[in-house]
Parts: structure tokens; C-alpha cells; sequence
């Protein structure tokens, strides 16, 4: 199991990670992303 979190750990360091993360905090402010989370989320407490 550590030797998972010591690769995604390299990974995040890396250009590549720091690249997916600066795409994912993108995507995260968007208007449109947050709609759709919230509909998503609205959605599975509904269910239970």
C-alpha cells in the first residue's frame, strides 16, 4: 500500500500532476461544474 501513495505522490510532483491539478482546479471553479455537482448531489440524497 505505500508503495501506491509513494507514486501518486511522484505523480503529483511531477509536470504532468501539476499540470492534471491545475485543470482539475479549473474545472472546479466553473459555473457549469459546480451546477452539475450540486444536481448530481441533489440527486443521490434523494435516493436514500
Amino acid at each position: 500500500m505505500a508503495s501506491l501513495i509513494s507514486k501518486i505522490r511522484r505523480f503529483a510532483a511531477s509536470p504532468q500532476g501539476r499540470q492534471a491539478r491545475a485543470r482539475a482546479e479549473r474545472m472546479a471553479r466553473d459555473p457549469r461544474t459546480q451546477a452539475k455537482i450540486r444536481s448530481l448531489r441533489s440527486r443521490l440524497t434523494r435516493r436514500r
